[in-house]
């Protein structure tokens, strides 16, 4: 599927733009009580990735989508290898990143998942892949790829086995042309290096 996703996006958005107000004086609170404000909600998706596809498209970047859950062990691994300050500075140089929560369970539905995450990660292809799934998209917000790029379609997840870490980089050379074949070749040597026992 290689269509522009961003039309729909834009339209969930419309009703998510707020303007600033003159700023009000509130009375003071009366003595003896206690001011109780929920805790922030998650942010709707599509509000996400327009503003980070609207900063990848000023830095003529591919807009990287990242959809985890709080359980998922795999997600939290590819997001130390990703946070690992070597690695980190070429996904930023060349990925807008955003990341989407979904498939969370119980009360976490309402506390962490991003609205509409679950929509827009079918729409980008994932609904059966598991997690983590990732695609990205170009600037004119159409999907170049994603991580269903194991045989018959299967998802990537953490690239761990030997076939999924190859996988994987070839998602990279593709999405990310000037990705230095010297960063490239580091980042799949630590992969190599330090693949997990059992990738699933």
């Amino acid at each position: 599927m290689n269509r522009s996703i961003l039309p729909a996006v834009l339209f969930c958005l419309g009703a998510a733009i707020t303007f600033p107000v003159a700023a009000q004086e509130q009375p003071p609170a009366p003595p003896h009580t206690v001011s109780l404000s929920p805790a922030a909600a998650p942010k709707p998706a599509s509000q996400l990735v327009m503003a980070a596809h609207a900063v990848a498209v000023k830095k003529h970047k591919a807009t990287m989508v990242m959809f985890h859950a709080s359980w998922c062990g795999w997600c939290k691994k590819l997001d130390e290898v990703m946070s690992r300050p070597e690695f980190k500075k070429m996904f930023e140089a060349n990925y807008e990143l955003v990341t989407l929560d979904v498939l969370e369970n119980g009360p976490k539905v309402a506390e962490l998942e991003n609205p509409g995450g679950k929509a827009y990660m079918k729409e980008l292809g994932g609904e059966k892949s598991g997690l983590p799934f990732y695609a990205w998209l170009d600037a004119d917000g159409k999907k170049i790829a994603d991580s269903n790029a194991m045989p018959k379609d299967q998802n990537i997840g953490y690239p761990g086995e030997p076939a999924e870490i190859e996988a994987f980089m070839a998602l990279i050379k593709k999405t990310a042309p000037h990705w230095s074949e010297a960063d490239q070749k580091s980042l799949h040597d630590y992969l190599v290096a330090n693949a997990p026992k059992s990738a699933h």
